[in-house]
This record gives structure tokens, C-alpha cells and sequence, in this order.
């Protein structure tokens, strides 16, 4: 299978797994669990959501992480922040960068954002140096955005901003 044929299969997988299910922490484990399984060289991944002026942990599959990021600090608190995506080589370069797992040396993120509404971040960690690229990131969001259409985002805004 080529690498274009593997992305299709990733999105139909993905479209299967949350198409007909609405609860986002349903959705969000599921797509955690597949993505770390289904993704090479990844040894993290999971969603922040935000709440106020901080990003809490959600559904994520790899080691314990950081509970809590405030927005601005670190990859994924400037992601959420500056709403735009972020791809990093190296992570140790990075100002600020927040180390949960040492093993990580690079790092994606892209916020989650539906009707200009910031819901958090999806982090995606890696092991290797300059893992992630404008291809991944690409893929990622397609991913993503399958996720967010088929997840009711209203109670994650609820619950988390009252």
C-alpha cells in the first residue's frame, strides 16, 4: 500500500470509528487509542481542552502528562493562544517548552477550533528529531476535523466554561 492509499484508509478508520457517536470523550479516547497505533514513531497523544485561561488534560494514550498548561506557555499553550498549528523539531529549542516525557525530542499541535470557537488541542509527540512535517500536518487535521463533525462540541464548552 503507498503512502496516499494508507492516508485514505486513516480517514475512513477514523470516520468509522466516530460517525455515529456524538459524545466527544468517546470519540476523543477512540481516536487517542487508534492514532497512537496507527501513527509510526509517536510515543504521545492526546487533547488539552480548554477552560478559562488554562488548557486541562483530556483523552490521551502514552505516558502521564502535564495536568494543567496555562495558554502562552509551552508548544501546546502558544498553539492555543495564537490559534495556528504548530510543527517543532526539536522540542529542547522550543522557549518555554514544557518536558512531560523526556523521550519526546519533537511535537505537533493544532487547535481544535469549530465555528471560531477554541475547543483545546490535539498534541501529537515523537521520540525522533523532525518527525513532523507539512504532509503530517495535513493528514492530522483531516483526521481532526472528522473528529470535531461527528462530536458534540457543546457539552465539552459547557462543562469546561460553564
Amino acid at each position: 500500500m503507498n503512502k496516499i492509499d494508507e492516508n485514505i484508509d486513516f480517514v475512513v478508520q477514523i470516520k468509522a470509528l466516530t460517525e455515529d457517536e456524538p459524545d466527544f470523550f468517546a470519540n476523543s479516547s477512540n481516536f487517542a487509542a487508534w492514532f497512537f497505533n496507527a501513527i509510526e514513531d509517536i510515543n504521545w497523544v492526546g487533547f488539552y481542552l480548554l477552560s478559562g485561561d488554562e488548557l486541562i488534560l483530556g483523552p490521551f494514550q502514552g505516558k502521564p502528562a502535564c495536568i494543567r498548561i496555562e495558554l502562552g506557555r509551552g508548544v501546546c499553550g502558544t498553539a492555543a493562544l495564537e490559534r495556528k498549528d504548530i510543527i517543532v523539531d526539536n522540542v529542547h529549542e522550543f522557549p518555554g517548552h514544557i518536558a512531560c516525557d523526556y523521550a519526546s525530542n519533537s511535537e505537533i499541535v493544532i487547535p481544535m477550533i469549530v465555528d471560531d470557537v477554541l475547543y483545546g488541542v490535539l498534541d501529537v509527540d515523537s521520540p525522533k528529531f523532525s518527525r513532523f512535517n507539512e504532509q503530517d500536518l495535513e493528514l492530522y487535521k483531516k483526521l481532526l476535523y472528522h473528529l470535531l463533525e461527528n462530536s458534540d462540541m457543546s457539552k465539552i464548552a459547557k462543562y469546561y466554561n460553564g
